[in-house]
């Protein structure tokens, strides 16, 4: 008789120790098994069949799709540890296209890291998912005294197991960062060069064209109407000047000269110049960073003072560049003006902010209506390359 009455109370004090963490710890061991089972027989039979059809034109795209279910899978044990264990793991980066606007069966899927590691998840996991499924109903039906303890041990393993094949690579991550940044860079720069065309066509050479034509009629009445072929000749001498000053604001486009000869402060102080808004430049940085991040904090400035010019209608506004103590460089462009810039919605601010993302920068707007407004820029850190010695 004693041992029916301090049976029930053990079991009782036992269910009492169990928290909140146990009971989600255990739920997640008993969803081991279907979602395991599932999994497993995706893995096994997508991924077997696309690459028992690789010689087809079918077991590609049948390949691509297995990967991309075994990506969904690992999204929802990352969300499952995430809510039942308390466990944060990142999502890794899915790899860019081969070329910018590829279309198709997403040929790319072929050769993420991220998505064979989480199909060899799926393969391996039934085992466990037996054993932790058949552990947890012991644990819940025999083994109740050391249930808190057994549970801990049990979910160690799946966090390891999570952690280990679903969590993203650091070599990989920054191999696929740049990569994106790498194809976001061809764009811009093909960008850039449809826009110098485009300026060139429009603008220099149809002055041009214009100029040879005038001094072409010019040439041919210059002997019967002198004063004629004079007011030719100066009009195209007008011409001359703007083609002169179209080019010169093209070429400062492709590449400053003050930038490459006198570094940031001289360039920034430049653009401050030529902002229709008086604006205060200042920039402390003790070392030069690459030419190529020179070159993008620029443009990023140009844009943001064009900006300022165009729409903020202020009185005052300001350009600090300094390093932070993180090690990256912050650019901060503000102004009084009457703010409701929104990078939202779908303004310069976007695209300019998906540049800056990247080469792994950020970029934040702090606009209320009624301003002021505050464009803070951070960009990683990139030194310039040393000089070989002479």
């Amino acid at each position: 008789m004693t041992i029916s009455h301090t049976a029930p109370r053990v079991r009782e004090r036992a269910w009492l120790v169990a928290d909140a963490v146990t009971w989600r710890g255990l739920l997640h061991l008993l969803l081991n098994l279907p979602l395991s089972l599932v999994g497993f027989v995706v893995v096994t039979v997508v991924i077997s069949l696309g690459v028992g059809l690789a010689v087809t034109v079918v077991g590609i795209p049948v390949l691509v799709a297995g990967l991309r279910i075994c990506r969904a899978f690992g999204s929802l044990e990352r969300a499952r540890a995430r809510c039942l264990l308390g466990l944060r793991v990142p999502t890794p980066s899915h790899p860019p296209s081969r070329r910018p606007g590829q279309r198709g069966p997403g040929l790319a899927t072929l050769g993420d890291p991220a998505a064979w590691r989480e199909a060899l998840f799926l393969f391996i996991r039934l085992p466990w998912g037996i054993l932790s499924f058949v552990a947890a109903l012991l644990l819940l039906t025999v083994a109740w005294v050391v249930l808190p303890g057994a549970t801990r041990m049990l979910v160690a393993v799946d966090r390891a197991m999570v952690t280990g094949l679903l969590a993203p690579s650091a070599r990989v991550e920054q191999r696929v960062r740049e990569a994106t940044a790498n194809q976001r860079a061809a764009r811009d720069a093909a960008t850039d060069l449809r826009r110098i065309e485009r300026n060139l066509h429009d603008g220099a050479q149809a002055r041009l064209v214009a100029l040879a034509i005038g001094l072409g009629m010019a040439k041919e009445i210059l002997a019967e109407d002198p004063q004629a072929a004079a007011e030719m000749i100066a009009e195209a001498h007008g011409e001359v000047k703007l083609a002169l000053v179209e080019l010169r604001d093209l070429s400062r486009g492709i590449n400053p000269a003050i930038l490459t000869d006198r570094g940031l402060p001289a360039a920034l102080a430049a653009l401050a110049d030529r902002c229709t808004v008086p604006t205060l430049v200042t920039v402390e940085l003790t070392a030069r960073p690459a030419a190529a991040l020179e070159g993008i904090i620029y443009f990023t400035t140009a844009e943001l003072l064009t900006n300022i010019s165009k729409h903020s209608q202020a009185t005052d506004s300001t350009v600090d560049l300094h390093r932070a103590e993180d090690g990256s460089l912050r650019l901060r462009i503000g102004d009084d003006g009457v703010g409701g810039a929104d990078p939202r919605g779908g303004s310069g601010l976007t695209g300019l902010g998906e540049r800056i993302a990247g080469i792994d920068g950020s970029m934040t707007v702090d606009s209320p209506a009624g301003g002021p407004t505050t464009v803070t820029v951070r960009f990683p850190w990139q030194d310039a390359p040393q000089e070989p010695p002479r």
